[in-house]
C-alpha cells in the first residue's frame, strides 16, 4: 500500500557537511544538480546518488539531545509523514515526478558526528538502531524537486515477482 508524505527541506554541498538548504533542485542519475561529495568510496554514485532522511527521526534525535538539523547528516533530502521503518531497500519514493528506489542504508562516519551528542553517530546505524538510518537511493526517472513536494513511499515488491 503507498503512503503519502512530505518533501520538508532538500539540501546541497559543495562537498561536506552540513549541506545548505535551497529551495528546489534538479535531480538526475548521478543526483542532485549542484550536490558534490568528497569521498567517493563512500558516497554518490548511481546506486547512492540522493541521500534521505526523515524529519520525524530528525526530531526525535534533537528530543534525546543531539544538535542535529536538515542536512547535518549530508542528506539531501529531508521527508515527514512516512513511517520511516517501511523506507527499506527495494522501496520507491516518488518525490514530485522524480522516482527514486532505495538502495542501501547509510552507514554513519565520523563526517557527520557534529550532529550526535558526545559524537555518537552510530546512533543512526542501522545495524544498532534498525529504523533509525538514512538511506541512500538510486534515481529511476529524473526531475525536479521542490520542497513542499508530496513523496509517495510505495513497499518493495514481493520477491519472486
Amino acid at each position: 500500500m503507498a503512503r503519502t508524505g512530505r518533501l520538508d527541506s532538500i539540501q546541497l554541498s559543495d562537498g561536506g557537511v552540513p549541506k545548505r538548504p535551497v529551495a528546489e533542485a534538479a535531480v538526475g542519475a548521478g543526483g542532485l544538480a549542484g550536490d558534490r561529495q568528497r569521498d567517493l568510496r563512500y558516497h554518490g554514485g548511481p546506486l547512492r546518488a540522493v541521500c534521505l532522511f526523515s524529519a520525524e527521526v530528525i526530531t526525535a534525535l534533537r528530543a534525546e539531545g543531539h544538535p542535529i538539523l536538515p542536512g547535518g547528516t549530508g542528506e539531501n533530502l529531508t521527508v515527514s509523514g512516512l513511517p520511516w521503518g517501511e523506507v527499506v531497500p527495494g522501496a520507491e519514493l516518488a518525490v514530485g515526478p522524480v522516482l527514486l528506489r532505495v538502495e542501501s542504508y547509510a552507514a554513519p562516519c565520523q563526517n557527520i558526528s557534529g550532529s550526535f551528542a558526545g559524537r555518537a553517530s552510530a546512533r543512526i546505524s542501522q545495524k544498532l538502531h534498525p529504523g533509525w538510518s538514512r538511506v541512500y537511493a538510486s534515481v529511476v526517472a529524473p526531475g525536479a524537486v521542490r520542497v513542499g513536494d508530496a513523496v509517495v513511499l510505495r513497499p518493495p515488491a514481493p520477491a519472486g515477482r
